[in-house]
């Protein structure tokens, strides 16, 4: 079936993995822009990405092992190297292979503890995000968080600041407290800049993972805004010790999306894993069950369909930026059919 999506989506890097989920000894299948996609990496631990099909009869690669540094497809036996060409017919091994024997490959690379993959040439280039390659920086990984949502929906969530005291209350927020602190968004190109600096909820027994001393110290946050769906965030509480979020939304389908969750730390390396890990399950589980039910299921770009205030500027920049640059759903006039 083909579907009609932004054509510059296809243009951008998405994640599509975490680096310890492509494991060296057998495929990895997902689904990128309605793309079925298989991802395997070669003998020197390079990952390769190309479309979930076998040219001779549409079978799934994912379900087939690799071999001699290329993927075999399980159904009749065909190999296929990194770049997508056939190199082994086993019922036809003593004629040439003919050239249409291939598989669209599409580029891919790993960084930031994740796999990506463009299924056009990238227009945009990463972020950059030094604390993840610093040694001084704890990271670990949360979810990841699959949602029958479109990842634009996901991607709003996280930075919405209003809805903190009422979805998790104690965890990110006081109902006493629902005020959202002023703040101005910044637009260069396809990045949003913007900053909050509000009270910082107490440390929980179940998650004591911020570093605050104070009851309830002022956490400073900077944001980055990366269009279409990556978010880098970077937090404190007026001293050395600080945190990075870096989130980003791979858009399997216009109806569903994974989110992938890093958190960096300079402090408590001794301290378990688990606590953020949990910390993050339960706020994304909160969101869950509010977002799912959001309509329509596709965030509404044009500004009129919806009231927007002013503690929603970054929501209105955002979905301003998204149509400026190409990538909304429904800006007239950018879309294309992927069969």
């Amino acid at each position: 079936m083909s579907r009609v999506l932004p054509q510059k989506l296809f243009h951008c890097w998405h994640p599509v993995a975490y680096s310890e989920e492509v494991d060296p000894e057998g495929p990895f299948a997902t689904k990128l822009l309605d793309e079925m996609i298989v991802i395997w990496r070669t003998v020197d631990g390079a990952p390769h990405a190309m479309r979930d099909l076998c040219i001779h009869r549409g079978t799934a690669l994912s379900l087939g092992h690799l071999e001699d540094d290329c993927i075999v497809c399980p159904y009749h036996g065909w190999r296929y190297n990194r770049k997508g060409v056939c190199t082994l017919i086993p019922q036809t091994a003593r004629t040439s292979i003919p050239a249409k024997a291939r598989v669209v490959t599409y580029q891919c690379q790993e960084r930031y503890g994740m796999i990506w993959v463009a299924l056009s040439d990238p227009l945009y280039t990463f972020p950059d995000i030094p604390e993840l390659d610093d040694s001084t920086w704890q990271v670990i990984h949360t979810g990841p968080y699959t949602w029958q949502s479109n990842a634009s929906r996901q991607v709003e969530n996280f930075t919405d600041f209003g809805h903190f005291p009422w979805v998790h209350p104690g965890l990110l927020g006081e109902k006493d407290r629902p005020d959202v602190p002023d703040h101005t968004v910044e637009v260069k190109g396809h990045v949003l800049h913007y900053a909050v600096v509000r009270p910082e909820s107490p440390n929980s027994e179940d998650f004591p993972i911020f570093a605050n001393k104070k009851v309830m110290p002022e956490r400073h946050s900077r944001y980055e805004l990366h269009c279409p769906y990556t978010i880098v965030l970077r937090l404190g509480w007026g001293g050395e010790k600080g945190m990075v979020y870096f989130f980003v939304s791979q858009p399997k389908a216009h109806d569903e999306c994974r989110g992938y969750c890093i958190v960096a730390r300079n402090y408590d390396h001794d301290k378990p894993v688990k606590h953020i890990q949990g910390f993050e399950d339960t706020i994304f589980n909160q969101d869950k069950r509010i977002v799912l039910s959001q309509r329509p299921e596709m965030v509404p770009f044009d500004l009129v369909d919806e009231l927007h205030l002013k503690f929603d500027a970054v929501a209105v920049n955002y979905r301003r930026t998204m149509q400026k640059e190409d990538l909304a759903y429904d800006n007239p006039g950018n879309f294309s059919e992927r069969d």
